[in-house]
C-alpha cells in the first residue's frame, strides 16, 4: 500500500446496491452493511423475511479494494483492516468514504421516515462510526455529517477509533447530547474466532463511557462469527420498540 492508494481512493466505486421494498406503510428505511468480502445482495436475502414491513432495507455493496488483514489481496470492503487490536491503525479515509456514501443514501428518504444503519463484522464496525460521526456532527475529516440517525444495529464487529471518543463526544454539549439519544444494539457471540467476542465488549464499553447511555449489549454463548434466527428476532424485536413501529408481522 504505498503513495498510490491515495490517488485509488479518491476514485473509489461502490457495487450495486439492492433495496428490500417495505411491505406496509413505509416508517423506517435501516442502510444494512455487509462483512468483509460479502455484496449487497446476501444481506437483502437475509433481511427480506424478516417480520419488520414498515422498514424499507437499503443494501449496498462496498468497493473493491486490496485489504492488509488479507495480506493486500482485493474483496469487497468498506474500508482497509489491518489486524484487529487497539494500537492498530485506523483508515479513517476509507471509513469516511463509505459512511459518505451511505448518507447519500439515506438523504433522498421522505421527511417522515426514521433512517438507521445496521451491519454485520466489518459493516457493524462501519455503522458504529457512523453513530461517533453523528454524535460529532461531522466525519472523522471535518465535514458536517448529514444525517439524523435514530437507530444502530452492529453484529460481530468492533468500534473503530474508539481511543479518541471519549474526548472527542465530551468536548461538546451538542455531541454529548445527541450521543445520549440515539439507541445502539451491540450483539457478539462469545466463540467468535473472526472478530473475538472482547473486541464487541470493548466497544460497547467505550461507547457507554463515551457518553452512548441508550446501549443495549447481548451476548450469545456459543454463537461463532454468524447470526442466527434468535439473534436476528431480537433485532426485529428492538428495532421495533425504539422505532416505535406499527408492530411485527406473522
Amino acid at each position: 500500500m504505498g503513495s498510490g492508494s491515495r490517488t485509488a481512493r479518491r476514485t473509489v466505486e461502490f457495487g450495486r446496491t439492492y433495496v428490500v421494498r417495505p411491505k406496509g406503510k413505509h416508517q423506517a428505511t435501516i442502510i444494512w452493511l455487509h462483512g468483509l468480502g460479502d455484496n449487497g445482495s446476501s444481506s437483502s436475502q437475509l433481511l427480506e423475511n424478516l417480520p419488520l414491513p414498515n422498514i424499507k432495507w437499503i443494501c449496498p455493496t462496498a468497493p473493491t479494494r486490496p485489504v492488509a488483514i488479507l495480506g493486500g489481496f482485493s474483496c469487497t470492503a468498506w474500508f482497509d483492516a489491518g489486524e484487529l487490536s487497539e494500537d492498530g491503525p485506523d483508515d479513517f479515509e476509507g471509513l469516511d468514504a463509505s459512511i459518505a456514501h451511505i448518507a447519500n443514501l439515506l438523504s433522498t428518504e421522505p421527511a417522515d421516515v426514521k433512517l438507521g444503519i445496521g451491519g454485520f463484522s466489518m459493516g457493524a464496525a462501519t455503522a458504529l462510526y457512523s453513530a461517533t460521526c453523528f454524535a460529532q456532527g461531522k466525519y472523522g475529516n471535518g465535514y458536517p455529517y448529514p444525517i439524523n440517525l435514530r437507530a444502530i444495529v452492529g453484529l460481530s464487529g468492533w468500534l473503530p477509533g474508539s481511543r479518541s471518543l471519549k474526548k472527542k463526544i465530551e468536548g461538546s454539549h451538542e455531541a454529548a447530547r445527541r450521543a445520549a439519544s440515539l439507541p445502539i444494539l451491540i450483539c457478539h457471540g462469545t466463540c467468535d474466532e473472526v472478530v473475538p467476542y472482547k473486541y464487541g465488549e470493548k466497544s460497547s464499553q467505550f461507547l457507554s463511557s463515551a457518553g452512548f447511555r441508550c446501549l443495549t449489549f447481548k451476548t450469545y454463548n456459543g454463537l461463532g462469527h454468524y447470526t442466527v434466527p434468535k439473534e436476528m428476532d431480537e433485532v426485529c424485536s428492538w428495532l421495533n420498540a425504539r422505532l416505535g413501529l406499527d408492530g411485527l408481522r406473522g
